[in-house]
């Protein structure tokens, strides 16, 4: 069976996104030829599944090409129905039967790019296999918080911790079952 992934950052105290969608805290560890394991990662999974806010930001400040470069299904969850655009699926059905349907398909593994309302709709069902949190060296103070309350308490099985040199440390969890 497939499994889904998170990989993500966030602030020290908690948020990945400053008000208004503003995810400009993570240049302050961008460092050229430096991406924090994103490419050895990527290269482990065949489909992406990400809300409608985070793909949109992505696509104004990055391109299309990050997310569907015609080697991965990519889902963005949306209440709003937009036709299919390559690989891209704009999906607005329910979020837990799209996920139990591709986790006993087929393929590699899943990966869960945010926002918040996605992966904590996912925690609320016990639907994510594996963290990785990478945790920014700044305190925002407020935002959106990575884990929203009224979730069910869950143990996670520590896998490994690495720290840069830029200040960022990652940590890889996996879900305890």
């Amino acid at each position: 069976m497939r499994k889904i992934s998170l990989f993500i950052a966030m602030s020290l105290d908690g948020y990945i996104a400053k008000p208004n969608n503003d995810l400009s805290f993570l240049k302050l560890v961008e460092k050229e030829g430096e991406d924090y394991g994103y490419a050895e990662f990527t290269s482990q999974i065949d489909t992406i599944i990400v809300g409608r806010k985070t793909y949109d930001y992505v696509i104004d400040e990055i391109g299309g090409a990050h997310y569907d470069n015609g080697q991965r299904d990519v889902y963005v969850i949306t209440r709003t129905e937009r036709p299919q655009s390559g690989r891209t699926i704009f999906y607005t059905g329910e979020l837990t039967k799209l996920v139990t349907r591709l986790k006993s398909g087929s393929g590699k593994n899943i990966y869960c790019d945010g926002g918040a309302e996605v992966i904590n709709e996912l925690l609320k069902y016990d639907l994510i296999d594996d963290f990785v949190i990478s945790v920014i060296p700044v305190l925002l103070g407020n935002g959106t918080r990575l884990f929203k309350d009224g979730r069910p308490e869950q143990a996670l099985e520590f896998i490994t911790a690495k720290a840069f040199d830029t200040g960022l440390t990652q940590l890889h969890y996996k879900f305890k079952r």
